[in-house]
Order: C-alpha cells, then sequence, then structure tokens
C-alpha cells in the first residue's frame, strides 16, 4: 500500500525545495537566510543546491510548479509574502495536483492497483467517486460471500443464472452497477461465483435495477432467484412488498407500471413469457439487505 502523501514527501517535496531554494539563491539570499525560510537545516541547503538530492523531472517541469517557485521566491525575498502564506500557497498547489493530476499520475505509477481505476481520482475525497465505487465493490463482494455460505441459496439460482448488482447513488447506466462478471451459476448444487465484482458487467439484473431506479425507486441493489409462488408466498410472509410486471413487456414501461400501482415494492416478479424464464427480483439499498431476504425463501 502507498499513500498519495509518501509520493508528495518522497518526489515533490525534494523537487520543490531544490527548486525554491535555487531560486531564492538567485535572488541573492545567503544559505542561512534560505534555511531560515523554508524552515530547514543549511546543511540541507546545501544539499540542495549541490544537486544531492534526486528531483523529479515532471514534477520540475510542470509550468504551474515553476510559476509557484517564481512567485515564491520573488515574495519571500522581498517580503511581501510571509511564510505562511508561502505556506498555505504550496499546499493549495498540492492539494490541485492531487486531484486527477500530477502527482495522481506519480501515485498510480508508484501504486498500480490504482492506475486500473478509469474515472477522476481525488483520493482524498470523502464523497468522492473513487471511494463510493470500493465501498460498492465491497458490499457486493460481501454479499456473494454471503450467498456462497447460505444453505438453499443454490436451488434459487434460475437457469439464466443469478447476479447481486450495487449501483453508484445517481446511476444511470449499466457502467454504474456493480455485479459478478458471468454470473453466479448453480454447479452440482453449490453457488459458484467465477469472479471480482465489476462495474459494467450485468446487463439483465442491473438493466432491471435502473429500470426501477427510473421510475422513482430508492432500491440501489438487487438480486435475481428463480420464481414459483411459494416464493412469492414466503416473501409476503416475512414482510416484503411484492408486484408483477409483464414479462412481454419493455422492461422500463412494466417496471414503471408495476411500481405505478405499488410505488413500495421490494420485490418484484414475472411469470415467464415466450422464451423468458420466470424471475424473482429481490431489491434494497445494498447488496447485504438484499441477501438478507434470500434466508426467508431458501430451503
Amino acid at each position: 500500500m502507498k499513500f498519495i502523501e509518501e509520493v508528495v514527501v518522497e518526489e515533490f517535496l525534494p523537487t520543490f525545495r531544490t527548486m525554491l531554494a535555487g531560486a531564492l539563491r538567485e535572488r541573492g539570499r545567503t544559505q542561512s537566510e534560505v534555511a531560515d525560510l523554508l524552515g530547514i537545516s543549511q546543511s540541507a541547503v546545501s544539499k540542495y543546491a549541490h544537486g544531492e538530492v534526486e528531483v523529479n523531472d515532471a514534477i520540475k517541469s510542470d509550468d504551474r510548479v515553476i510559476e509557484l517557485v517564481e512567485r515564491l521566491a520573488g515574495g519571500l525575498s522581498s517580503g511581501d509574502m510571509s511564510r505562511v502564506q508561502a505556506l498555505v500557497e504550496t499546499e493549495v498547489l498540492i492539494r490541485r495536483l492531487e486531484r486527477g493530476d500530477l502527482l495522481a499520475r506519480r501515485h498510480e505509477a508508484a501504486y498500480p492497483p490504482i492506475a486500473a481505476y478509469d474515472g477522476p481520482l481525488d483520493i482524498h475525497d470523502p464523497e468522492g467517486e473513487l471511494r463510493m465505487t470500493e465501498r460498492v465493490r465491497s458490499s457486493v463482494r460481501r454479499g456473494v460471500r454471503t450467498l456462497e455460505n447460505t444453505s438453499g441459496f443454490a436451488a434459487l439460482i434460475p437457469a439464466v443464472g443469478s447476479n447481486l448488482v450495487e449501483a453508484l447513488p445517481g446511476a444511470t447506466t449499466i457502467d454504474e452497477v456493480a455485479g459478478v462478471p458471468g454470473r453466479i451459476l448453480d454447479i452440482k448444487g453449490r453457488a459458484t461465483v467465477p469472479g471480482d465484482p465489476e462495474f459494467g458487467v450485468s446487463a439483465h439484473v442491473a438493466s432491471l435495477l435502473l429500470a426501477t431506479r427510473a421510475a422513482g425507486s430508492d432500491a440501489r441493489a438487487a438480486l435475481n432467484v428463480s420464481y414459483d409462488a411459494e416464493t412469492i408466498d414466503a416473501l409476503e410472509s416475512a414482510g416484503y412488498v411484492v408486484a408483477e410486471f409483464d414479462a412481454d413487456a419493455d422492461l422500463e414501461a412494466a417496471v414503471a407500471d408495476a411500481l405505478a400501482e405499488t410505488p413500495d415494492a421490494d420485490v418484484l416478479y414475472q411469470t415467464g413469457g415466450f422464451g423468458i424464464e420466470p424471475i424473482c427480483y429481490l431489491l434494497d439499498a445494498d447488496a447485504s439487505a438484499v441477501v438478507e431476504a434470500v434466508r426467508h425463501v431458501a430451503r
């Protein structure tokens, strides 16, 4: 595990201090004065001046870094800028470069698992997409593990396979819904999961979930299981609200009609159609909550 703060310490700060120390010396500041302005030792300034500190070329050549170094050197030398202001200005630039920018790219290079992420990367944003996508993956992962260890679940897997999916807040496309790649299958009486959760891998269950959300549902997760009357009865007995939709109709329209009639439904089902297997869809706030419904029908 490599933190972006380590990239700042190991790559940005040595480069930035070398550049700033050099710029201050060029403006006639003594080694002692440079050390005082930067809050570092004179021996450190000497190392910067003699090229004994490794610098990062990508950081050194960045126009924003160059501009800030010149501005700080001029302000600190003239006394127009305080050391506190210089620190704040530098921190602002660092945070900017960490948000899907130069330091984020350096972080990806230093920690390859991050490089697999395609979206805008802001490692510090508590509401950022990276944090949310990883939370959703983790939620689906936990739900899948529970399903694998739930006695009787394999018997509920339909012929087309099951999938457990969870959407990002505000999701409108399949690419914003995480699920099991290749679906969960019943192999010799055991629920078998082919891979780790990914986004954009479930066309079927994800589309159903998105249709419910488009119709006004707050559900962010869904699981499909095989349909029979006993399953519906068991869910109703457990307090779930069920609604039927037409398997032969357009999915979005059929789901919208079902939810218009039963807006509180947390179970949708269809009894089949031409070439369509009867399926029951469990809906809830997250993957773990959806999986909780399975214990009421597993047998």
